[in-house]
């Protein structure tokens, strides 16, 4: 396939802010994809150029990609990656250079007449079959850097596996966040639009960064959910780490400290089973000794990882998590974001397709999650631009 032309143009992402829509064609076929952005980000991270240096970067990359042949997605992003000739894809741009991977490996599909989910399958994971319906991860209450409140916590999510099908999950789940948002109007107080953060989850001031849970575990079982939905933590330590010290509840605790509060939570909630980034990306040790204590629930990596293979593979030979976060505008490709799938998969990690805060309406994520068979995907809250992705659920998955 030769490529014939690559252009871009400026879009808004979830919350508003500019992001990049990437469009290439071949043999007057095209193919369009939008690259989210990151709030909450791992200092690890490829570098994400302004609309401004994007528009500047995409002749240079262009030249290295439009007019030639290419038999691969693989083929496209490694000439990208050669001419860009750094480690934190700095000269030519994470964000730009996985618009134009997205937007290729689509075009693949096009001109090939085949889904996108499996032309994927069949270049990056030709053993994977048919069969596993991913986990939904839902973001319910936002804290952190998402939201103006007082949380430390920056996701309290909705786990949900599917009982019957997706359609009945997802309306399911809908139930439970609109019952959420009305009982904590009524606890907090609020007669007014209730305050919702980055990504679509509820915003209130709260007690303390354990209070959320209880209010997701009453709604949970009072909606009669128990059975196939859960309770999972992202906390984005890094957020709150200082010096050393993380300030937690208005206290400086050390790592030691914060691990026994954890504790804590999973001894005192039964239905949390996942904690995402417990601790600063900088602290992988306490991951190790999360993971120890609470041996039976998931200790995920996403800052501590990065979509980066070889920081999965250290991480999981240390044992320090069992499952990793993948966002592919983190690695800057579609083939390294496979690579690190493929690496989470040889060290027995539970594999999670992630949105991010920033997101747009391109439903790549949910292909990906196809594609690999993961065993989760993060959608937030259902509600809005988020609503294409749980729709794209049910379509590539049917009522299975």
């Amino acid at each position: 396939m030769i490529i014939t032309s690559l252009s871009m143009r400026q879009i808004f992402d979830s919350r508003g802010e500019p992001t990049i829509e990437i469009t290439a064609t071949c043999d007057g076929i095209s193919a369009r994809a939008s690259v989210p952005s990151g709030k909450s980000r791992g200092r690890s991270e490829v570098s994400v150029f302004s609309i401004a240096e994007a528009y500047n970067a995409l002749p240079r990359v262009s030249k290295y990609v439009v007019g030639y042949q290419f038999d691969s997605v693989r083929a496209v992003d490694e000439r990208m990656n050669a001419a860009d000739g750094t480690s934190d894809k700095s000269k030519l741009g994470g964000n730009v250079m996985l618009g134009i991977s997205m937007a290729v490996s689509r075009l693949f599909a096009e001109h090939s007449g085949n889904s996108h989910w499996s032309t994927m399958r069949r270049e990056f994971f030709p053993e994977m079959k048919d069969g596993k319906n991913p986990i939904i991860f839902s973001n319910l209450i936002n804290g952190g850097a998402h939201a103006k409140n007082n949380l430390e916590i920056q996701e309290y999510m909705a786990v949900i596996r599917t009982k019957n099908s997706y359609e009945e999950s997802i309306s399911r789940l809908i139930t439970l966040y609109k019952h959420l948002g009305e009982s904590l109007a009524r606890a907090k107080g609020s007669s007014g639009r209730a305050p919702i953060g980055d990504e679509g989850g509820y915003a209130f001031d709260f007690r303390d960064n354990f209070e959320p849970i209880e209010f997701l575990s009453e709604h949970i079982q009072g909606d009669g959910m128990s059975g196939f939905c859960s309770i999972g933590l992202d906390v984005a330590a890094s957020s709150f780490f200082e010096e050393g010290k993380y300030v937690f509840d208005g206290i400086a605790r050390s790592g030691e400290e914060l691990l026994n509060i954890y504790a804590e939570y999973f001894k005192k909630e039964k239905l949390l089973c996942t904690i995402e980034d417990p601790f600063a990306e900088s602290d992988p040790e306490m991951f190790s000794a999360l993971s120890r204590v609470i041996d039976s629930k998931w200790v995920v990596g996403d800052d501590l990882t990065v979509t980066n293979p070889l920081f999965i593979k250290k991480y999981g030979e240390a044992r320090s998590i069992n499952g990793v976060i993948i966002k592919p505008n983190q690695i800057g490709t579609v083939s390294e974001a496979c690579d690190a799938i493929r690496a989470a998969r040889a060290h027995g990690m539970k594999v999670i397709i992630s949105h991010r805060s920033g997101e747009t309406e391109d439903p790549f994520i949910i292909e990906l999650a196809k594609a690999a068979a993961a065993d989760a995907v993060k959608i937030g809250a259902p509600t809005k631009e988020r609503m294409v992705k749980f729709n794209e659920l049910i379509r590539l998955y049917g009522s299975s």
